[in-house]
């Protein structure tokens, strides 16, 4: 098996692939171990069966302070069944095997990057299989270790960005980010948001200036209406997470929902106008 990604190979195959086809890319975030590890697995392939583009997952941790109550409640389940992080990657490894092109991203946090050595993190990331890595507390100006340790791997840093980050920070994350680049939706953390409100032109006009990756954004987005909006403001693509968490707790069906969130994406037709102005498949 090869490790990582080549710094963003299937990232930048699938951005690719999507512009040919004239579609934005949908990402699908899910919490690794919830409601336990071979549910998880069932999960991952459901994902891609109804279409995500892209993943991006978490491992368990107890203080996830960028993830809203939906998210947390899912950590909080995954570390009650045992969920620990070599379990996580032994997943990905699994994954990778049956996926050989889907993009797969972690969104963690520092404490567990570096709690067996930051190293050691990306070495392991490298060797299940996974393509980018989002370490959501480290701002910009700290994240220079960070993104050499990934880029020793072959693992694509990813940058996060801000409608209100300055013009010099946002130069600093397009030349530190690789595979894409996660801009936030809305200010706070995770979680699914009846409306939508995006001012985000000037950020996605600076980062393109800046040669940054791929804008794709996150956090509120849990509506197919949501994922048109966020591709007519100039993102690449979208990401939904609290609202797909919310049906692994409830045990709902997971592939129709990102269906209809991919379906989002798609150039607009007739057959597709009216899906793209319901919300039906809000949780």
């Amino acid at each position: 098996m090869s490790r990582g990604s080549n710094k963003g190979g299937r990232y930048d195959a699938m951005f690719a692939r999507l512009r040919t086809r004239g579609e934005g890319a949908f990402g699908a975030f899910v919490m690794l171990g919830d409601p336990d590890l071979e549910t998880s697995a069932a999960i991952l392939d459901a994902l891609v069966e109804g279409g995500a583009d892209m993943l991006e997952v978490g491992i368990p941790f107890s203080d996830p302070i960028a993830d809203g109550p939906v998210i947390q409640a899912a950590a909080a389940r995954a570390l009650k069944q045992g969920a620990r992080q070599a379990d996580c990657f032994a997943l990905l490894t699994k994954f990778r095997a049956g996926h050989p092109d889907v993009p797969v991203g972690i969104l963690t946090y520092a404490n567990l990057v570096a709690a067996h050595g930051r190293d050691a993190f990306y070495r392991a990331a490298a060797a299940a299989g996974v393509d980018s890595v989002l370490v959501a507390d480290v701002p910009a100006f700290e994240a220079e270790p960070f993104v050499e340790a990934a880029r020793a791997e072959g693992i694509a840093p990813v940058m996060i960005a801000a409608a209100n980050t300055p013009p010099e920070t946002l130069k600093r994350i397009a030349a530190l980010g690789e595979g894409y680049t996660y801009c936030l939706a809305r200010a706070g953390v995770t979680g699914a948001t009846p409306d939508m409100t995006l001012d985000h032109g000037g950020m996605l006009a600076a980062l393109a200036e800046a040669g940054a990756p791929p804008p794709v954004l996150g956090f509120g987005i849990s509506t197919p209406k949501q994922v048109r909006t966020a591709l007519a403001s100039g993102a690449a693509g979208a990401i939904s997470g609290s609202a797909i968490v919310k049906l692994v707790e409830t045990g709902a069906p997971i592939a129709p929902f990102v269906a209809a969130m991919k379906a989002a994406t798609l150039p607009l037709e007739p057959t597709n106008s009216k899906l793209m102005e319901t919300d039906d498949v809000r949780r």
